[in-house]
């Protein structure tokens, strides 16, 4: 495949003399004229470990050069990858410049050609900015339509600078986001030499994943620095400690707590994080992040009551109380002070739980029953029927088998606010206005 490169920083360089290394023919863009002669002369215009041979190899056999000259790219390429930096302005925001500007740059070519080409896009960008930019500039000045008469993907980069090229080789996933099939086919056909689970998702899904690694990334940073602190001011070894913490991968490092949807509870999480919060004012220093997570739950809960309140109705049913399902722990349940809101604020509320009725209820769950919720047991309700009957609303908190076959039954007669992602139907999820998810 002839593919041409867009921006020859550290992503365009590392993208291009890869793609070369896979067999394709790659001629690289930039309009520095000293990244072009460097790049001619098999020579890296970036640092990057083993980036200065494969260049030198590639330039050599013939399967990589650079031009400054758009013409140049247009003709060679069946291909274009746009790898231009996006970097932040001064309010947080990406500046789209460089973007922009080739994007208006190739669809001004593309206007004085008829063979179809893939427009690719590497370079991070806001989901919402990817059409209503990129795609709308090509579209303009091209005098063309995406997907019918050049294609458009959204295909992300996860590279690390010092360890690119092992990335690049060597990734997690490869994900492509299209806007036809051909395009989609063309792109699957460039990376199938490289061994990696490949996923195809709608472009402002690819887009976020991006958003969502680095956002992670940032947050383990910052984690990890706090508890070093924290250790630290206790004359703790925060090495050792953190060493072991990531010997955990059934929990620590896995897919365990990064589904989205509502509020933690529980006798553990809450406790000890307000722990660890309170001793660090003694010991008179700063965990801003672990300091906030209490505050970002608390607005789960009010997110999920401002849901409710804009249906106007008053009765409401309650599917799981406990904090998560397949417990009859209430300790800290987020919908206990969900259901005690609502309470307040004079609705009928009716709840079942499958968990509260068994005869067995252990004791701190009684406990926390009388001091919190004195009133449930004239809410608890024995069956879905009883609750059924008594509500206009329905709340489904627990995703139990149970419940994820009620909601296909119900979306139509009831509004339905599913906490639990119950559904993972997209009819369901897009339906007749009265279904709505928390985090969809």
């Amino acid at each position: 495949m002839r593919i041409g490169i867009f921006g020859l920083g550290h992503i365009g360089c590392v993208s291009a003399v890869c793609f070369a290394q896979t067999g394709h023919t790659v001629m690289g863009y930039d309009i520095n004229r000293e990244k072009v002669a460097q790049l001619n002369q098999g020579l890296s215009p970036v640092l990057e470990k083993d980036i200065d041979l494969f260049i030198n190899e590639q330039v050599q056999n013939g399967n990589l050069k650079a031009t400054d000259q758009i013409q140049n790219i247009m003709d060679h390429s069946e291909v274009i990858i746009i790898c231009v930096d996006t970097p932040s302005n001064g309010s947080g925001s990406i500046n789209l410049q460089a973007v922009k500007i080739v994007c208006r740059d190739i669809g001004k070519e593309l206007r004085k050609r008829d063979r179809f080409v893939v427009i690719t896009l590497r370079s991070t960008i806001m989901p919402e900015l990817i059409k209503s930019v990129a795609v709308s500039i090509l579209e303009k000045n091209s005098n063309k339509i995406c997907g019918r008469d050049f294609g458009f993907v959204y295909n992300p980069e996860f590279l690390r600078e010092g360890t690119a090229i092992d990335d690049f080789f060597h990734p997690p996933r490869t994900i492509i986001a299209a806007s036809d099939c051909t395009s989609e086919r063309i792109m699957e056909d460039i990376y199938s030499a490289i061994d990696a689970p490949l996923f195809k998702m709608t472009i402002e899904e690819a887009a976020m994943v991006k958003y969502a690694d680095n956002a992670f990334h940032a947050v383990k940073v910052a984690f990890a620095n706090e508890i070093g602190r924290f250790c630290k001011a206790q004359g703790i070894d925060s090495r050792k400690v953190m060493d072991v913490f990531v010997q955990d991968y059934k929990l620590n490092l896995s897919p365990y707590y990064l589904k989205p949807g509502f509020a933690f509870g529980g006798s553990c999480l809450p406790k000890d994080l307000r722990a660890i919060v309170h001793q660090v004012s003694k010991l008179n220093i700063t965990t801003p992040l672990l300091k906030s997570v209490m505050t970002s739950n608390d607005e789960h809960v009010d997110y999920a009551l401002r849901m409710l309140e804009k249906y106007h109705v008053k009765r409401v049913g309650i599917l799981g109380l406990s904090f998560k399902t397949g417990t009859d722990d209430l300790r800290e349940s987020p919908i206990v002070g969900f259901v005690n809101h609502l309470l307040q604020n004079d609705y009928k509320v009716k709840i079942y739980d499958r968990f509260l009725a068994q005869p067995h209820v252990i004791e701190s769950t009684r406990k926390y029953i009388k001091l919190q919720l004195p009133d449930l047991k004239g809410l608890l309700c024995t069956t879905l029927e009883e609750l059924l009957d008594s509500s206009e609303l329905i709340v489904f908190a627990h995703s139990t088998q149970e419940h994820r076959d009620l909601v296909k039954t119900l979306r139509k007669s009831y509004k339905i606010i599913d906490l639990a992602g119950v559904n993972e139907e997209e009819t369901i999820l897009t339906g007749e206005g009265n279904y709505e998810g928390i985090c969809w």
